[in-house]
């Protein structure tokens, strides 16, 4: 059996290129090492955790996400099948990490602001009538199934003194970060060691918390540096576990209006009573997934649980994670995109738009706002420097000189102007989704207006749900002719791609699940034009209607730094009859090729009252102005003012279980993989499994079932006889339509039952004279279905061994970390390895020693290695070499 995924984590494989195998004994670049099954990255300096996560590749090969070390310096990947030393690379969100990447050849873009919106017609960021009261509290922590210390439950308080009556709860949870530091070193531990303190991230949002305890909201901000010390080893990244912290804490708040008060701490005893029926969820980076999968909990509770005691009305996520696709469809959100976001620079949080789309009833607004020139950590002064109280860093790298994002440039908000721009949309997302004042709705809806208190900050936003009725929203069934193709979100075929699949940052819309290429049942329309007045026709399956609609909206991407990009925009009904609607206009965003910045703005025409059928809609045509260009219309949706009461309901809830099956010797059998169903109702999901080489995916639309409980996934297994890792084939579930994701991924196991073959040597050149290449050729026992590494350390002989200065230098410098030949000393003394690399199926390789010639006169040096794998008990092989004087005297 074969096996390429890491014992530690889930991941995903992109589809792989063919790669030139090195030779048995090349050494991994410098900082990497393998040791037996081991693959370990030390960083130069330390790496700073964020809400990305930080992978190992082999080319385009993923190969897991590695545990760090405490001082964030050292990863390592257990089980990683490495099939290409030389293409080793650490990126998180597509960035490399390992090297200086080389400046993109566009950084010199028009980095002029967009114009400012119009003023709205109500300002959120003013602060409200209420003096403020602020305090923390700390409770005994809660234990989470997988993580090995206790989740602190500490949290700081922000209430109005004086407001009348129970009053809404706003609830803020950070992201992932260093969790303690001692001077200026941070730390990933937790708990923290005993000469270092805690990172009070939870203070990081003081500021918003203030805003809103003004205008009368009792708001709680919670710790969550437990989950960030350990939720690499969690599949999920720490979104199950955040939603549990979330509602532990919002538990405790239950109990505390009720008939719990006395034994509430102090801080929220002298705060209004909170009214737990109307509750804003707030989330940074992973704390935006981990407050999403709350609001998931809460409204359809996972197996076991019982009904939650609070009402989630709203989300709003700040550069937010969506590592599992799965929004919460019924819960109205607010998604902020910091256009210089240097962490999540994906802006995978785009997808709590658009994953929402015809998987419920539509009612629920999802916005996006887009911040042009806001980075990922300043929107927490806690991750800020020169406001923070431990280490803290600009999450947009220092070392690249961007024309939009580098500070000081036109575009680049400072953290100040950042943190007020985050402290008034909060503010929004309140007023609209908890206090039902729709006077905010058009600064979250895509009608183009802005909040004074957020400038200079230019904040655009587009939304799906709401008052609006899907006309366009592309899938298999839809056709387009023209100008324009029905493309693939997620394709490595550039015939496919709606964007190059070279490109760095392709779309915000087009961020890869679980990094898988291809991906099916994700599309947008495509529109490329040679010539002004090229008409682009897009057709759904079936006319629609848009009566009632006052406006066509479509959600439009242009290239950046595009200017006046103008559309004539036109329908068609079932009859022929033709309407021109409208003219269009665009200006791209500014971006260097550093940024993400293909993202579709908003744009409206009003719908005729007479001339065309709107109860039967056929065809929608964009006609471009310009010679050429490029746009991307991700849908189009009729419009009307107002918005609708969501109406949430609890959908079935998809779970993905997990499964260990013995492994066999020989034979092939199919295996159901569980995936489990809470809740009734009818509904559809697409599964992904993995396949046996873990390079793709197979994936089905299921039906799930009124009254079904539990959906097999059939899997087949494969037996023989052969070593290999454990197979882990990684398992993944989207809604389609009808149901909420809460688990999202995990995986079949299949232990390895087969033993490791044995290992020979036998001498190629055992002596040589000085200036020759010793060489070993080591035979395994049996070919293997995973690479399989062979690696030694030298110990010293019987009799004079051979120093460091008696080799090649280059060649030693690649087999050592941070060592030099100088001064002279045994091998054995030195962090030296020599190592074999077995490709599966291979079962001779060799290692070698160069050595060099010198003057002096010397005995004959011996070198000895014992070599092996890392597995407990496992034997090692002695090699040995001699190297005879090579001078005139010794002769």
């Amino acid at each position: 059996m074969r096996l390429l995924l890491p014992a530690l984590v889930v991941t995903a494989l992109a589809t792989p290129v063919a790669q030139a195998r090195p030779a048995a004994d090349t050494p991994p670049p410098a900082g990497w090492a393998v040791t037996g099954t081991r693959l370990t990255w030390t960083a130069p300096s330390p790496v700073p955790p964020g809400g990305a996560a930080l992978e190992f590749w082999s080319g385009d090969r993923l190969l897991g996400v590695p545990r760090p070390s405490t001082d964030l310096r050292t990863y390592a990947l257990d089980a990683a099948d490495v099939d290409d030393v030389d293409g080793l690379q650490v990126r998180a969100s597509g960035r490399r990490l390992d090297v200086e990447e080389p400046a993109p050849p566009s950084t010199a873009a028009n980095a002029t602001p967009p114009t400012l919106a119009p003023a709205g017609d109500t300002d959120p960021g003013r602060p409200g009538p209420f003096t403020t009261r602020t305090g923390e509290y700390q409770l005994d922590p809660i234990t989470v199934a997988g993580y090995p210390a206790p989740l602190e439950m500490q949290a700081v308080v922000v209430a109005p003194t004086g407001a009348p009556g129970r009053r809404p709860l706003a609830l803020f949870l950070h992201g992932r970060h260093i969790t303690c530091f001692n001077g200026t070193q941070g730390l990933l531990d937790w708990p923290c060691p005993a000469d270092a303190k805690p990172v009070p991230s939870h203070r990081g949002y003081l500021q918003a918390q203030r805003l809103l305890a003004s205008q009368g909201y009792v708001t709680v901000s919670v710790s969550a540096n437990a989950i960030n010390a350990h939720d690499t080893l969690d599949v999920e990244s720490g979104a199950g576990a955040r939603s549990a912290l979330v509602r532990a804490h919002l538990a405790k708040w239950a109990d505390w209006a009720g008939a719990g008060r006395a034994t509430a701490p102090e801080v929220v005893r002298a705060a209004p009573v909170a009214d737990l029926g109307n509750v804003l969820l707030v989330g940074h980076s992973r704390g935006g997934e981990g407050v999403n999968r709350a609001a998931v909990d809460s409204l359809s509770p996972p197996a076991g649980a019982g009904p939650a005691r609070w009402t989630v009305k709203g989300t709003f996520l700040i550069g937010p994670t969506l590592f599992g696709h799965n929004p919460a469809p019924d819960v109205p959100s607010v998604t902020v995109l910091p256009g210089c976001d240097g962490d999540v620079s994906d802006l995978q949080g785009q997808l709590f738009v658009d994953a929402t789309r015809g998987v419920s009833r539509g009612t629920a607004l999802h916005s996006a706002l887009y911040v042009v020139g806001a980075n990922h950590n300043y929107f927490n002064t806690e991750w800020t420097p020169g406001q923070a109280e431990a280490p803290a860093n600009d999450d947009f790298p220092a070392s690249w000189v961007d024309a939009v994002c580098s500070p000081g440039t036109a575009t680049r908000l400072t953290a100040e102007q950042q943190q007020t721009a985050g402290a008034t949309y909060i503010a929004a997302a309140a007023r609209l989704f908890v206090a039902g004042d729709r006077r905010v709705l058009p600064l979250l809806d895509g009608s183009g207006v802005r909040a004074p208190s957020a400038d200079p900050a230019r904040v655009l936003s587009h939304a799906v749900g709401g008052a609006r009725s899907p006309f366009v929203v592309p899938d298999e069934t839809t056709t387009a002719s023209g100008s324009a193709r029905v493309c693939a979100q997620v394709s490595a075929d550039p015939v496919a791609a709606c964007v190059d699949p070279a490109a760095a940052r392709p779309s915000p819309h087009f961020v890869r699940f679980n990094r898988m290429v291809p991906e099916a049942g994700r599309s947008a329309v495509a529109l490329g034009w040679t010539a002004a007045g090229q008409a682009a026709t897009v057709r759904p399956a079936a006319p629609v209607s848009l009566a009632g609609s006052r406006h066509l909206a479509l959600r439009l991407a242009v290239p950046p730094n595009t200017s006046a990009a103008r559309f004539d925009v036109a329908v068609t009904d079932a009859a022929g009859r033709r309407a021109e609607l409208g003219q269009v206009t665009l200006d791209g965003l500014p971006a260097t090729d550093r940024l993400s910045a293909r993202w579709a703005q908003e744009v409206r025409v009003p719908l005729p009252s007479r001339g065309v059928d709107l109860r039967r809609v056929a065809a929608l045509e964009l006609v471009p102005h310009g010679e050429s260009g490029q746009a991307w219309l991700i849908d189009a949706h009729g419009w009307s003012p107002g918005l609708p009461a969501p109406h949430a309901v609890a959908l079935p809830r998809v779970d993905v279980g997990a499964l260990t099956v013995e492994e066999g010797d020989s034979g092939t059998r199919t295996v159901r993989f569980p995936v489990s169903v809470t809740g009734d109702g009818a509904a559809s999901v697409r599964v992904f499994v993995q396949s046996e080489d873990g390079r793709s995916y197979t994936d089905q639309v299921l039906a799930v079932e009124p009254g079904q409980h539990e959906v097999g996934i059939p899997v087949q297994v494969n037996g023989n006889t052969r070593w290999s890792f454990d197979l882990r084939r990684v398992v993944l579930v989207k809604a389609v339509r009808g149901a909420v994701v809460g688990r999202y991924a995990d995986r079949l196991t299949v232990p390895n039952d087969d033993p490791e073959p044995t290992i020979t040597a036998t001498p190629v050149t055992g002596a040589v004279t000085e200036g020759g290449t010793l060489a070993w050729r080591l035979t395994l026992s049996s070919p293997t279905d995973s690479n399989f590494t062979v690696a030694g350390r030298p110990v010293a002989p019987d009799g004079v061994e051979l120093s460091t200065t008696d080799v090649d230098e280059t060649w030693f410098r690649q087999r050592v970390s941070r060592e030099e030949p100088l001064p002279s000393r045994p091998l054995s003394s030195t962090g030296l390895q020599v190592t074999a690399y077995f490709f599966r199926g291979e079962v001779t390789k060799e290692v070698s020693v160069l050595t060099v010639a010198d003057a002096e006169v010397e005995q004959v040096e011996r070198i000895r290695f014992e070599v092996g794998t890392n597995t407990p008990g496992s034997p090692r092989v002695p090699i040995t070499g001699e190297v005879a004087d090579g001078t005139a005297g010794a002769r």
